[in-house]
C-alpha cells in the first residue's frame, strides 16, 4: 500500500478545514437571520463567477443535514454577451444533478445601446438583471432568492455609501424587495473572499468571466477595496471588526432623529418645546 505523500496530505488537511469554515459561516449566518426556512424554494442566481459556484456547493452539502426541508434551483440569465460560452453552465450543472433554469434575455445590447462608450455599464446592466432574475422568480414560486455576495462585498458597500452618498448603509444578509415581493438572502455574508477565491481554486469550478464590458469594475470601489486591503496588511483583523459593528449598532450614540428620540432626553412633563425653527429666527449664516 503507498504511502500518500506529506504534501499532499497537508494539501487535504487544509482544504478540508477551509471547506468546513465555509460551511459553518454560511450556516450561521442562515441560522443568525433566519434566512431559509421549511419548505422553502430557494433560487440561487448563479453568475458563473467564483463567489455564485461557492454559494451553490455550500448550500448542496448543507441541504442533505439541514433541520429543515427546501428546494434549490439554480438561474443564469444569459444576457447575449458576444462569445458568451452558452454550453459552460448547463453541462454543469446537469452533470452535479441540479435543477436550473436559464433566462435568455437581450440585455447586453440594451446596455450597450444606453450606455456612452467608456462609461460605467455595471450599474444599469444589474439593474435590468435583477429585474429579470425577479420576473422568473415571481412566476416560479421562488419564496427566497439567493445572491453570492460575501462579507467584503457587504464592508465595500458600507463605504462606498459612507464616502459618496452620506448615509450608513450597506448590504443587509436578508432584505425584502423595493416592490415587496421577494425576500433576498446572501449566506456568504460571513465569507471572506480570499476564502472564497480558495474554495473555487480547489474545486476547479469552469468560471465564466464577466466580460459584457471589458470585466469592467466600479473605479470607486475599486479604491475601497485597496483601502481595506491595505489596512488589512497594516492592521489584521480590522476588517472582522467593521464587519461585527454593523451588527452592533447604538442608534442613541449616533445624531439619526428618526432611529432614536433625542427630543425626548431630558424634558421635562407639561414644559412647552419651542418650534425648532423659532432657534433659527435672524440667522443668516447659510449652516444647517
Amino acid at each position: 500500500m503507498s504511502v500518500q505523500p506529506e504534501p499532499s496530505r497537508k494539501q487535504a488537511y487544509e482544504a478540508g478545514k477551509l471547506a468546513k469554515r465555509l460551511r459553518h459561516q454560511v450556516g450561521q449566518a442562515i441560522a443568525d437571520f433566519q434566512m431559509i426556512e421549511e419548505g422553502d424554494k430557494v433560487m440561487v442566481c448563479l453568475s458563473g463567477g467564483k463567489d455564485s459556484y461557492t454559494l451553490l456547493d455550500i448550500l448542496l452539502s448543507l441541504q442533505a443535514r439541514a433541520p429543515v426541508r427546501f428546494e434549490l434551483i439554480a438561474v443564469n440569465l444569459d444576457q447575449k454577451q458576444p462569445g458568451f460560452p452558452e454550453h459552460v453552465l448547463p453541462e454543469y450543472l446537469t452533470a452535479l444533478g441540479v435543477p436550473f433554469h436559464i433566462i435568455e434575455q437581450d440585455t447586453y445590447s440594451t446596455v450597450t445601446r444606453v450606455i456612452p462608450e467608456g462609461k460605467t455599464m455595471c450599474s444599469l446592466c444589474s439593474r435590468l438583471r435583477r429585474g429579470a432574475l425577479y420576473t422568473w422568480a415571481a412566476a416560479n414560486g421562488v419564496t427566497k432568492i439567493a445572491l453570492g455576495h460575501h462579507r467584503d462585498d457587504i464592508l465595500g458597500t458600507f463605504f462606498l455609501n459612507l464616502f459618496h452618498q452620506a448615509s450608513l448603509k450597506a448590504m443587509p444578509p436578508k432584505l425584502r424587495s423595493d416592490d415587496g415581493r421577494h425576500v433576498v438572502i446572501r449566506p456568504l455574508a460571513y465569507c471572506r473572499e480570499d476564502d472564497i477565491a480558495e474554495y473555487a481554486a480547489q474545486k476547479a469550478f469552469p468560471i465564466i468571466p464577466c466580460n459584457l464590458c471589458g470585466s469592467q469594475e466600479n473605479l470607486q470601489r475599486k479604491a475601497v477595496k485597496r483601502m481595506l486591503e491595505e489596512w488589512e496588511k497594516q492592521w489584521p483583523g480590522r476588517s472582522e471588526n467593521i464587519f461585527r459593528a454593523l451588527g452592533n449598532v447604538a442608534p442613541s450614540q449616533l445624531a439619526d432623529r428618526k432611529l432614536f428620540d433625542f427630543a425626548a432626553l431630558g424634558a421635562r412633563e407639561g414644559a412647552a418645546r419651542a418650534d425648532a425653527h423659532g432657534w433659527l429666527a435672524g440667522d443668516d449664516t447659510g449652516h444647517n
